[in-house]
Order: structure tokens, then C-alpha cells, then sequence
């Protein structure tokens, strides 16, 4: 007999989006903290923060196969409660070159459950004939703002950083085997292709386009996540509290966004929804650069989180219907490249703030949102050419 809830399919998709961004967004909020505890460097925290984004891509690169052989179920209900054990154990390390090997399999080990519950979420949504996607990553931004306001408010009662994480071991299990207890893949979809995609997808001109729609987004959404805690703090000396909030802020913005973005891009279309999506991302991200305060710096997250939380699934949406080659290679040419920017970009921003100041890491996204509103065109459906019979 199975731990765990009998759920409908998309609620276990859900469920499982939502506790590995709570488990992986725990450290986060309390990185003031560890850099303190390290006495390093925003440059130095930054390149020891690359070890899982180093992880990361090559699990996605090369994890497919044994995913496939291990098989779904089996690796997800390992793969969750192992990072939580290797996040407490990373957030021990006393310098920045053992944090660096410490996140190593951390990104190794998050690289093979985004694989699994993306591929498990379009699954889902073709099986039951309604798009959950965009829901499904507003679950992975709620779990972020869940880590966030946890992690603030364990901040406030001064525990450290380690036995924080220490504790959400058994919280993040817990949770696995209730909700992902009776976890059973979903089929393959129907007609799908089950050739394997090459390592490296060359981008096309188009691809490259996409790519600058999203990319102010991608590195934005990762400059929140690693750097509005230490901002908060160097810039207004905020408390370990308040600076884990704007983790929070970024993420449940991002969250309530990407709940609604799908009706909107039905109703207004992509284009439209892009462009009002970056004005927002740009003005949040003067805010943050500007700000007078802190409140006003709140509101900057605020607007970044919103601002980001759709520009990168309408773009992989326009990856989708380019017809020039095969689906597959056009989506993972946009994937490759766009996270290669999510993971590598936000660490590398540290040596941006260590030596022209913390706020000069959203400083630098905006001629990247003015180049996503000069290239937001290329997300236009393409056309439907019907064929006149004489």
C-alpha cells in the first residue's frame, strides 16, 4: 500500500511544482546571512552561487536517458527530499569555493526534477484537454513566496541559516510522500515524437529574436531571487526579516501573475500582453535602481516579479510554431539559450555589485527591456496559409 493522497493528476503536477520551489527557495532569503558568515564579497558569493547553475545545465543536458531508465516516479520521490538535504548541507560550507562544490549537486539534482515535472506537466495537460502550464509554474512561484515568508519570518527568531534548512528536511519529505505518495507518470502523449533532440539546438535568427523578448525577463526574475535580499539589506539596512520579504515579493507577484496570464494573452494576444509586461518589468526595474526608499523598492520587486512572469512561456509558445524544423530542436534552442542566461546571469551580477554597487544589478536590465520591446513583434501567431482548391 502507497503513502499518499489519491489527487487528480494535475493536482499531484501542481503539488510537486510548488514543494521543490519551497525547498529550493528556503536558502535564498537567508543569503545576507550565509555572505556574512563567509565574510566574502558580492564577486565572491556570486561565483560560489554558479556551482548549481553549473549543476543545473548539465543535468539538462545530459540527464535524459538515465531519467528514462530510472524512471519518473522512482527519481522524483528521491530527487525532492535529497535537494533539501543538500541545501542544508551546502549552507555549512565556511567559504566560497566548498559552497561552490557543495551547490554542485544541487544543480545536478534540480536539473533532473525540472525535466520530470515539465515533461510530466504538458502530459498531464493534453491528457485532460486543458492547458495547465502557465498555472503550474504560478505554483512554482507561490512555493518561492512560501520559502520566503517562512524563511523571513525563522530569520526574525534568530536561528541560523543551517538549522533552518535543517528543519525543512523533514517538512519538504513529509510533503513528498502526502501529495506525490501515489505519483504515477503520465502517458506519452499521442503522436509525439520520441526522437531525442541534440545536446545543442542551433538557434535561427527567429530563435535569437525570442530569445531577446524574454531574456530582461529571465535575468530579472534571477536577479530578484538572488540579490533583493542583500539589496534590502545594503541599501536601506534592512533586518533579516525584512530583507527575506522582498524574496517574497518577487516571487508572489510573480505567482498572482502567471495565475491570470493566460486569459489575457487569449483576449488581448501575445504581442499586446508582451509589451504591457515588459513596460511593467522596465518600471519596476527604475524603481529598484532609484528607489528613495524602501517601500518604493518593494513596489520595484513587486513590478519585476509581475513584469517577468510571462515572457518566457510566450515565447517558448512562438519557439513552438516556427515551422521552419522540427518543433522540438526550435523549443530547446530557445530553452538552452534562455537558461543558460536564468542561471549564469543573476550569479555573474554579484562582480556588477561589488564594484558599482548593489542596485546596478537591476540597473543593468533595462536596455535589455527596451531591447524585449523593440524584438516583442516576433511572438505574433504566425498565420494560417489555406490552401485554395481550383
Amino acid at each position: 500500500m502507497r503513502f499518499g493522497l489519491a489527487l487528480p493528476p494535475q493536482i499531484k503536477v501542481f503539488g510537486a511544482f510548488f514543494i521543490y520551489s519551497f525547498c529550493m527557495g528556503s536558502m535564498f532569503p537567508r543569503l545576507p546571512e550565509i555572505q556574512e558568515a563567509m565574510d566574502v564579497g558580492e564577486g565572491q558569493l556570486g561565483l560560489a552561487l554558479i556551482g548549481s547553475a553549473v549543476g543545473t545545465l548539465i543535468s539538462l543536458t545530459f540527464a535524459g536517458r538515465f531519467i528514462e531508465a530510472l524512471g519518473y516516479r522512482r527519481i522524483l520521490l528521491v530527487a525532492i527530499p535529497l535537494l533539501a538535504v543538500l541545501f542544508a548541507a551546502a549552507v555549512w560550507a565556511a567559504n566560497p569555493l566548498a559552497f561552490f562544490l557543495l551547490l554542485l549537486p544541487v544543480g545536478l539534482t534540480i536539473g533532473c526534477i525540472e525535466i520530470i515535472i515539465n515533461i510530466e506537466a504538458d502530459r498531464v495537460e493534453h491528457a485532460i484537454g486543458r492547458r495547465i502550464m502557465s498555472r503550474a509554474h504560478a505554483f512554482w512561484s507561490l512555493g518561492f513566496f512560501s520559502a520566503g515568508i517562512v524563511g523571513s519570518f525563522i530569520a526574525r527568531t534568530g536561528l541560523a541559516p543551517q538549522w533552518h534548512l535543517m528543519i525543512m528536511i523533514p517538512v519538504v519529505l513529509l510533503a513528498t510522500l502526502v501529495v506525490l505518495g501515489q505519483f504515477q507518470p503520465a502517458a506519452h502523449r499521442t503522436g509525439s515524437s520520441t526522437d531525442e533532440t541534440p545536446r545543442l539546438a542551433r538557434p535561427t535568427a527567429t530563435i535569437m529574436a525570442l530569445v531577446a523578448v524574454c531574456l530582461s525577463a529571465m535575468l530579472m526574475e534571477g536577479a530578484g531571487i538572488d540579490w533583493s535580499a542583500i539589496y534590502m539589506r545594503n541599501i536601506f539596512d534592512a533586518t533579516p526579516f525584512w530583507a527575506g520579504i522582498a524574496v517574497a515579493v518577487v516571487a508572489g507577484s510573480q505567482a498572482f501573475a502567471r495565475f491570470f496570464a493566460d486569459g489575457f494573452v487569449d483576449r488581448f494576444g501575445p504581442v499586446t500582453v508582451a509589451r504591457v509586461l515588459l513596460t511593467i518589468l522596465g518600471g519596476g526595474v527604475v524603481l529598484a535602481f532609484l528607489a528613495p526608499s524602501a517601500l518604493l523598492a518593494y513596489c520595484g520587486f513587486a513590478m519585476i516579479g509581475f513584469g517577468s512572469s510571462a515572457l518566457f512561456p510566450l515565447a517558448m509558445s512562438a519557439a513552438a510554431q516556427q515551422t521552419d524544423r522540427p518543433v522540438a530542436i526550435n523549443v530547446a534552442a530557445l530553452a538552452q539559450f534562455s537558461f543558460t542566461a536564468f542561471l549564469l546571469g543573476p550569479p555573474l551580477l554579484g562582480f556588477i555589485a561589488e564594484h558599482f554597487g548593489i542596485q546596478w544589478t537591476f540597473g543593468v536590465g533595462f536596455p535589455l527591456v527596451l531591447l524585449g520591446l523593440f524584438t516583442a513583434h516576433v511572438l505574433a501567431p504566425r498565420p494560417v496559409i489555406k490552401t485554395v482548391t481550383p
